[in-house]
C-alpha cells in the first residue's frame, strides 16, 4: 500500500474519467441525510449551533479516508459540507491540493495512514469509497481501521464505506489483463489472484508522455507499480465492525443501490458509533429506517 499511487497519481484522474463522482456524491449525500448527523451549511439550524459551536463543527465534519486526488472530497465541499481528506500518497494529495485551490475551497488534507490517523476532535461522518479498504490485506489492518474510526466518530456518527467483493476478484477480474491506450498515457494492468490468501495483485505498467523535459511529443517514459488488494465477504466485514464496537446499519449493492446478491461486485455499507454520550448542547438528527 505504501508504494502504490506514485507515478500512477499523475494520470489517475485521466484513467478514472469513466467514474461518475457526482453520482457517487449523490449516493453518499443521500445516506448522510438519511442516517447521519452531518449537514451542509445551508441546512444547519437550531439552538445547538449557537450553544456549542465547536461540538456542532465536529458533528458536521465529513472525513474522506483514502481521498486520493480529492475529486469526491471537493464535490462534497461544493455542496456545503465541511470536509477533510486523508490519504497516504503524497503524490495524490498534491493533486488534491491543486484541485482545492482552483475551486477556492478550504478543505484540509492530511497525509496519514487510514489505520493510524489522528484528529484534534471527532467527526460526524467518515467516508471511504473506491476500494480503499481493499488495500488492507490483513485482519489486523481491518481491526485497526474500524477501531480508529470508532475512536474519532462523534456520538451517533456514521461511517460509510464500500469494498470490492471476493466474487469480483475471484470470478471476474482475477488472472486477467486489462490494457488501455490514451493520447498522453497508456497502461497494461495484469491481475493475479491467489485463492489461498484472496489477494489480487495488480502489476501496472504505465507509459506516460514526457511533457516537461523539452523532448519531442512522441517520447513516453515507462513506469511500473504493484498494487495488492484483498477480497472480503459481507459476513467478514460485519465481524470487523462488531469487533470494533460499531453498530451495523445497512448494506446495499453499490451499483444498483438494491439488495446485495451473490453477483454483487462492490458493497456499500453504513455503520454507526454507539456508546458515547451525546453532549446535551447538541441535538442529534433522527436516524431513519434502521433495523
Amino acid at each position: 500500500m505504501y508504494e502504490s499511487y506514485q507515478s500512477f497519481a499523475s494520470v489517475y484522474d485521466e484513467f478514472m474519467d469513466g467514474t461518475d463522482y457526482r453520482l457517487t456524491a449523490d449516493k453518499i449525500q443521500d445516506i448522510i441525510m438519511r442516517y447521519g448527523l452531518s449537514r451542509p451549511a445551508e441546512l444547519r439550524t437550531g439552538e445547538s449551533e449557537n450553544t456549542d459551536v465547536l461540538l456542532a463543527a465536529e458533528m458536521n465534519l465529513v472525513v474522506d479516508l483514502g481521498c486520493g486526488t480529492g475529486k469526491l472530497t471537493e464535490i462534497l465541499a461544493d455542496r456545503g459540507f465541511d470536509v477533510m481528506g486523508i490519504d497516504l500518497s503524497e503524490e495524490m494529495l498534491g493533486i488534491a491540493l491543486t484541485r482545492r485551490d482552483k475551486l477556492h475551497h478550504r478543505t484540509l488534507y492530511l497525509c496519514q495512514d487510514m489505520r493510524e490517523f489522528e484528529l484534534f476532535g471527532t467527526a460526524g461522518t467518515f467516508v471511504s469509497v473506491g476500494d480503499s479498504v481493499n488495500y488492507l490485506l490483513e485482519d489486523e489492518d481491518m481491526d485497526k481501521l474500524f477501531k480508529r474510526v470508532n475512536t474519532f466518530l462523534y456520538p451517533g456518527g456514521i461511517f460509510v464505506f464500500d469494498f470490492k467483493t471476493l466474487h469480483l476478484y475471484r470470478d471476474v477480474i482475477g488472472d486477467s489483463t486489462i490494457a488501455e491506450d490514451r493520447e498522453d498515457c497508456s497502461f497494461i494492468w495484469e491481475n493475479w489472484f491467489d485463492a489461498e490468501t484472496r489477494i489480487n495483485e495488480y502489476d501496472l505498467t504505465l507509459f506516460i508522455r514526457d511533457r516537461d523535459s523539452g523532448a519531442e511529443d512522441n517520447l513516453f517514459r515507462k513506469y511500473q507499480e504493484i498494487h495488492r488488494q484483498r477480497g472480503y465477504t459481507l459476513d467478514e466485514m460485519k465481524k470487523f465492525v462488531s469487533d470494533a464496537g460499531l453498530t451495523w446499519v445497512t448494506e446495499m449493492d453499490s451499483d444498483t443501490m438494491g439488495p446485495v446478491t451473490p453477483g454483487t461486485e462492490r458493497i456499500l455499507c453504513v455503520v454507526r458509533e454507539k456508546g458515547k454520550k451525546v453532549p446535551p448542547s447538541v441535538t442529534q438528527a433522527p436516524a431513519e429506517n434502521e433495523s
